[in-house]
């Protein structure tokens, strides 16, 4: 977006830039990358940079209120109600569509949130092989940000490890997801553990002993004491895996972020926020009526990952094909124009997605916003899945110079 930057990483890509790009960053994590990793950072202008943190932090703080926390609570499913819930999650995510206001300036408006982990780590890596490959580039080699709040890549390595370790070992804390290398996001895995020293395990290898669950490492049973959860619910109910555990027992372990977040702050959130950057929405089962311009509006389903049911171009027809007792379940969100001024070399415009991320670790008073994860579309819908097939699309990171 920034336009010098732009000029000159556009004047100086070749067709070899992507697959040396591409080969480092898979050798500096380890394994393949499993989703599309788009060619080129986005160039953050100051004013877009500054308009993204001050919305995300207004945002974070306003639903951190505890008595909208107590109503939020209601998302919870009896069945998932885990005991011990902190006061705020450890992980936030705020996710905003860059836009361009009615004075041209840039600006984002919020297409979801969610308070559950995301790629913290990989970014660190990502951002690092980039800035690699900037410095061959006239104009570009200069040091590089992705990073907030006065943080660089020491100290948020250290508020990443307090939020994911708390006081514990890192042998005594595990990354749980269900088969963890088959997961997309196994490459973050690796990375977290680069920066963290955790193990990820599956959960059906744990081994429960009253209160207390254990793991096998190199034959020896070690107690697992903190998990940063990385499950998704909908992937736990689709596949109808059997756990050695239920969420709801109550069991001697802590959470980053506890499970309950990932219900409490989420889609199901946005129609209580009252901010300019956040765009009207309403659950279906709200609405007195249908209205007549749906063509302005998205259908999602309040609880999914990864724009799994997603509809950018409702119909009456969808909607009615909601059965009554699940229209709580889906938001209708007023739709997002996105701009598309990230310029490729042909000149075509790409648009963008900013995840602004935030940590919290264990006594710390509120969230406090780290770093960002970018996500670069030609499609109607900005997730990698969605873009697999176009290039100039996919993950990437926010950069700004800091020299």
């Amino acid at each position: 977006m920034e336009p010098s930057f732009r000029r000159d990483f556009n004047a100086a890509f070749g067709p070899d830039f992507y697959p040396r790009y591409l080969a480092r960053f898979e050798k500096r994590v380890g394994c393949p990358i499993p989703f599309r990793v788009a060619e080129t950072p986005l160039f953050f202008t100051r004013g877009l940079r500054d308009n993204l943190e001050r919305s995300a932090s207004e945002i974070v703080q306003q639903i951190s209120n505890p008595a909208l926390i107590e109503k939020l609570k209601a998302a919870i499913p009896p069945a998932l109600d885990v005991p011990g819930m902190d006061a705020l999650p450890n992980c936030v995510q705020v996710d905003f569509a860059i836009t361009r206001n009615k004075n041209g300036e840039l600006e984002g408006k919020v297409v979801e949130l969610q308070a559950f982990p995301s790629l913290y780590a990989l970014m660190v890596v990502q951002a690092e092989v980039m800035s690699e490959m900037l410095a061959e580039m006239p104009g570009l080699d200069r040091r590089w940000s992705i990073y907030f709040s006065g943080l660089d890549r020491a100290s948020f390595t250290e508020h990443f490890r307090r939020a994911v370790l708390a006081d514990e070992a890192p042998e005594n804390v595990v990354l749980l997801d269900l088969d963890p290398p088959s997961q997309k996001t196994y490459p973050d895995f690796l990375a977290t553990k680069e920066l963290t020293g955790i193990d990820s395990i599956c959960p059906t290898t744990l081994i429960r002993d009253g209160r207390r669950l254990f793991r096998k490492v190199d034959g020896r049973l070690v107690q697992v004491r903190r998990i940063y959860n990385r499950v998704v619910f909908d992937e736990l109910e689709v596949k109808k895996v059997e756990l050695p555990f239920k969420y709801t027992d109550d069991l001697d372990v802590s959470w980053c972020s506890h499970p309950n977040w990932y219900w409490t702050w989420s889609k199901y959130t946005l129609p209580s926020i009252d901010h300019p950057a956040v765009p009207r929405a309403r659950t279906v089962a709200s609405l007195a009526r249908i209205p007549d311009d749906l063509e302005n509006y998205v259908l999602k389903p309040l609880f999914s990952f990864a724009g799994s049911g997603v509809k950018v171009d409702p119909t009456r027809a969808d909607i009615d094909a909601i059965p009554a007792d699940q229209r709580d379940g889906w938001l209708l969100q007023e739709k997002i124009v996105y701009d598309p001024g990230l310029i490729m070399p042909t000149g075509e415009g790409v648009k963008g997605e900013v995840r602004m991320m935030f940590l919290r670790a264990p006594g710390d008073a509120a969230p406090k916003l780290v770093l960002n994860l970018v996500r670069l579309s030609r499609g109607k819908m900005l997730g990698v899945d969605q873009n697999r097939d176009m290039v100039w699309t996919g993950g990437t990171v926010g950069l700004i110079p800091i020299d």
